[in-house]
């Protein structure tokens, strides 16, 4: 015997709900998992994938109900809320997910980002202080990233390098290594979610009467990094070009 659609909807809605509960809890859980060292960061973003299909699911779900129980009675309307409540509850993952793809489509294959592609800050101090990749790596940035270059300032290179590691400092970066009569400035940034570690250098030089930033970034983990290292030197550079600029 069939169930009736009447009952059926409060049964949708709250799968749906709780599906996107789900996937959020599990994004979550990937992150802190990998934190804390409970697993593989691969296994990490697989429990990050099985999210997004939850949240995939969940929306369905829930939209289904939404549109079902439209406001009216007070068991459809409990019903369209619970619906809706699923249904924003599930896009904040699969937004995740979307940009991330997006990402991946559109950005070059690299994660190795540097200012100076002919002589880039060198890593001294890091755990593992590889060489830059070289021309391949420099030809895909030039292509994909042409706006990546030098910050040439008017300021004394120790002026600029004062500001510059203040604004390291700021962003919570934590500094390996930090040096005023080299210019040179060695920090790790750690993402949000499952705390990747990124490894920023930041080299101010003499140059024409004033001084010349170039910074580099490059992720430990993977093989591309999704602009991540690019996006991270624009926003460094352009905060420390607002601060160096006159009033």
């Amino acid at each position: 015997m069939n169930m009736p659609i009447s009952r059926r909807r409060p049964i949708l809605s709250l799968a749906g709900l709780l599906l996107s509960l789900a996937a959020i809890a599990a994004v979550l859980l990937a992150g802190v998992g990998y934190r804390q060292g409970w697993w593989h960061f691969l296994q990490g973003l697989q429990i990050a994938e099985w999210a997004v299909y939850a949240a995939g699911l969940g929306l369905l779900l829930s939209l289904a109900a939404a549109i079902t129980a439209r406001p009216g009675r007070q068991p459809r309307r409990r019903g369209f809320v619970t619906g809706l409540l699923g249904v924003l509850l599930a896009l904040p993952v699969l937004g995740m997910a979307l940009q991330w793809e997006v990402a991946t489509r559109t950005t070059p294959p690299i994660n190795d980002i540097s200012t100076d592609t002919e002589d880039p800050p060198v890593f001294w101090d890091m755990p593992n202080p590889t060489e830059y990749p070289g021309v391949a790596f420099a030809t895909l940035q030039r292509t994909g990233y042409p706006d990546i270059a030098p910050l040439p300032v008017k300021q004394a290179p120790d002026a600029v390098y004062a500001q510059a590691l203040a604004l390291v400092n700021q962003r919570g970066w934590a500094v390996v290594a930090s040096d005023a009569a080299e210019g040179r400035i060695e920090a790790v940034a750690t993402s949000r979610l499952f705390g990747f570690a990124d490894e920023v250098a930041v080299r101010i030089s003499p140059a024409d009467g004033g001084a010349r930033v170039d910074m580099r970034s490059r992720s430990r983990l993977g093989k591309i990094d999704r602009g991540t290292n690019a996006k991270r030197i624009r926003a460094y550079l352009g905060d420390l070009n607002q601060r160096l600029s006159p009033p």
